[in-house]
């Protein structure tokens, strides 16, 4: 399983969750599982986002889109986001 990490500002968290929302067909096409997003206890408006995908050739192919591009502008990202790509390699229990 592959993982992707994106660390960004956005100028407004509902407009941008709306965003999220709206563009999540494209994502799931592209071949992404799941998203989950946490926001910063200091800044609401810094968001880590941890995506599951189907590959890492799909998560590679879909942050390079000129479509998720625009949608990350329309949905008021700020800057350059970080962008971190994970395989799973074990799960340790603390059981």
């Amino acid at each position: 399983m592959t993982y992707m990490i994106v660390r960004h500002k956005v100028k407004d968290y509902k407009k941008w969750k709306q965003a999220v929302h709206n563009h999540s067909d494209m994502r799931k096409a592209g071949g992404e599982m799941s998203f989950r997003v946490f926001r910063s206890a200091d800044d609401s408006n810094n968001l880590t986002v941890l995506c599951e995908w189907e590959s890492l050739a799909k998560a590679r192919k879909f942050i390079q889109s000129e479509e998720l591009r625009e949608a990350m502008k329309q949905a008021g990202v700020i800057g350059k986001p970080q962008i971190y790509f994970f395989n799973q390699s074990e799960s340790l229990d603390l059981a």
